[in-house]
């Protein structure tokens, strides 16, 4: 007796209801909530939520805040990240308060990436990882305006490599 041909129950298969897929779209559309601290959220943070958002935007969510936030984003931090395609210019600096509740929806995963936000972060209700990637502040080097640039672009470019092998390709 042959068997009864299989059928497919997606909605998005069924006559009338292509590219509706309602029932598992929630399922399929949740991105990880990735929340990258250090102590001003103007140079390291907005850097690496700048470069998440490029490389892996479609699986994650990236955020950014401070333990205490410098106000703005720092320009030289623009500019390096501009001159690798990614525009951090309408990002802005926040305190991690707005992450909390009751003000906020916590993040899955809290990266700092300095020890003075490690030892600052809050704790958060419910299940949030937590990792420490330390990097060197930009915002205190020294030097000529092009020691200062090559500072920047070395932070820079140590994040983008460290969000490509520790988080993106899941190690």
């Amino acid at each position: 007796m042959p068997s009864a041909p299989a059928t497919n129950t997606n909605p998005s298969c069924l006559p009338g209801h292509e590219g509706t897929s309602s029932v598992i779209e929630p399922i399929l559309s949740h991105r990880r909530r990735v929340l990258f601290l250090c102590t001003g959220n103007s140079c390291r943070s907005q850097m690496a939520e700048g470069w998440l958002r490029h490389l892996a935007g479609d699986r994650f969510e990236s955020l950014s805040a401070g333990a205490n936030p410098a106000g703005y984003v720092h320009p030289l931090a623009v500019q390096i990240m501009r001159e690798s395609g990614v525009d951090i210019s309408q990002q802005v600096s926040k305190h991690i308060r707005q992450f909390l509740p009751p003000e906020g929806t916590p993040p899955d995963l809290i990266i700092s990436v300095c020890g003075h936000a490690e030892k600052e972060c809050p704790l958060f209700p419910g299940r949030v990882e937590r990792w420490h990637w330390p990097f060197d502040d930009p915002f205190h080097a020294g030097g000529s305006d092009e020691q200062r640039l090559a500072e920047f672009r070395r932070v820079r470019d140590e994040i983008k490599a460290k969000i490509e092998s520790g988080l993106i390709a899941g190690k």
